[in-house]
């Protein structure tokens, strides 16, 4: 399923979620994993100079930095190297979303996993109202590989993959997804939900659908999911179809809770914006955030033909 894995961390506790998934799934997977931190941009140029990424203070990236760096991050994970063979520590300085997709890229990486928040409230809660890290944002963007995405720490209690939740607003990113759950579910053996969220949030800008209408909006889209993914499942039978009205984002994460969904797969930006300029689609990202089982992006299809 997956052979080489990347798992991006600042080492900080807002990534331990994200930590617990990545080691199982490399376990689980027999796949090759890589801890990987950006330490920071370098001060002047290309100097010796840094500013770490963690500390925001000046430091010098010599070699003897670089490895107590990764002296940190194995101390910080050391309960899971222990149960893990052929974890490989890699830490290095550099915009932290640009070094993540050129390692990614380089190693040929089928996955990569992150936490989608790093800031911390006064009662010591990670803070998602705020929304999703801007590295996580560039990553999902551009990465050539599907992104994991761990928003909850009820996210990481994971036990592999039995339910997958493919979300769709039928436009031509979405396509990818598709084609990763469905493979996905395929291969493993799997339940695959294709769900789709009718948008009646235009009702909190005073405009109020009749419900005729919204009825017939959802008899319209159960059609176009028939019409659009059914053909393509090729005798995969161990599928349902649902369409719900609501806010997408909403619906998707009540959805997945309900049908105890172990992975939710959608495409990195919706429909109504250009893919090359947007970062995370709000859908994705507020899904991420709030789901209780990992969120995958998926942006390309240079991994899926692997499946």
């Amino acid at each position: 399923m997956f052979k080489k894995i990347l798992f991006a961390t600042t080492g900080e506790p807002s990534c331990d979620d994200a930590a617990r998934v990545a080691f199982d799934i490399s376990k689980r997977y027999k796949a090759e994993l890589t801890v990987f931190h950006v330490l920071g941009l370098p001060s002047r140029g290309f100097g010796q100079r840094i500013i770490d990424s963690r500390t925001g203070e000046e430091v010098s990236s010599d070699d003897d930095y670089v490895q107590w760096v990764k002296e940190e991050l194995k101390n910080t994970y050391e309960r899971q190297l222990k149960d893990s063979s052929g974890v490989q520590l890699e830490a290095l300085s550099g915009a932290t979303h640009t070094e993540i997709l050129r390692f990614a890229r380089k190693q040929d990486v089928d996955l990569i996993i992150m936490g989608s928040c790093s800031e911390m409230d006064e009662n010591g809660n990670f803070n998602c109202n705020r929304g999703t890290g801007r590295t996580l944002q560039l990553v999902a963007k551009s990465a050539r590989c599907p992104v994991l995405v761990i928003g909850r720490p009820v996210a990481s209690f994971w036990g592999g993959f039995s339910n997958i939740v493919f979300g769709t607003d039928f436009s031509q990113s979405c396509e990818f997804a598709f084609q990763f759950a469905y493979k996905t579910a395929k291969k493993l053996g799997c339940k695959l939900h294709i769900f789709h969220a009718l948008d009646i949030s235009s009702i909190h800008s005073g405009r109020m659908m009749a419900q005729n209408e919204i009825e017939d909006k959802l008899m319209e889209a159960r059609d176009r999911i028939k019409k659009k993914y059914i053909p393509k499942l090729q005798g995969f039978d161990d599928y349902e179809i649902e369409v719900w009205e609501g806010i997408p984002y909403v619906e998707i994460v009540k959805f997945a809770r309900e049908k105890l969904a172990d992975l939710v797969v959608m495409a990195h930006h919706t429909r109504s914006r250009d893919p090359e300029r947007d970062l995370l689609g709000s859908t994705l990202e507020q899904a991420a955030l709030r789901a209780t089982c990992p969120v995958m992006s998926v942006n390309r299809p240079d991994k899926i033909k692997n499946l």
